[in-house]
Parts: C-alpha cells; sequence; structure tokens
C-alpha cells in the first residue's frame, strides 16, 4: 500500500554524529528527499562491566556443546596423514 513500485534497498554505512547531525563517512546512493530507517549501533565501548561477563551466555541454546565436543573427539581419531616409510 503506496509503496507500489518502489524497490527496498539496505547498506550499511559508517557516520559521524557532529553538532546534532549524522554525517557519512562514504558515498550515500540516495536523491534529495528520500525517506531513509536509521538504526544505530554505536562503535563506542559501553563504560563500566567486563566483556566476558556480559557476554556470557550469549551461545546458550545455540549450540548443544556435549555434541559438539563429541564431534572434537571424534574428528581427532580420523587418520589424516599416510604412515611413514621408515
Amino acid at each position: 500500500m503506496g509503496n507500489e513500485g518502489k524497490e527496498d534497498m539496505a547498506s550499511t554505512i559508517r557516520a559521524r554524529f557532529s553538532h546534532g547531525t549524522l554525517k557519512p563517512l562514504e558515498a550515500v546512493d540516495l536523491r534529495e528527499g528520500d525517506e531513509v530507517t536509521i538504526t544505530i549501533v554505536s562503535s563506542r565501548p559501553e563504560s563500566g562491566g567486563d566483556w566476558l561477563d556480559r557476554t556470557a551466555g550469549g551461545w546458550a541454546d545455540l549450540v548443544d556443546a556435549n555434541e559438539l565436543k563429541r564431534r572434537i573427539y571424534d574428528s581427532r581419531l580420523i587418520a589424516t596423514r599416510t604412515e611413514p616409510r621408515l
């Protein structure tokens, strides 16, 4: 509705916030008057706290740790080198 003939275009660019304005640090393919949606992800680290503590559990429920360990140990049993001739 209202977007007929328009293509959604997505790109990620870096910008600097200066004097209340976001200024792109690289060229953008926009025309005067184009509207955009902006997602802000700051590259400035948060003050305080330990990075390790803040990321703890980030892989929870994404990887079966026991299965991963089993595959690692199983892969160590695979001989990939030929027997040396003595």
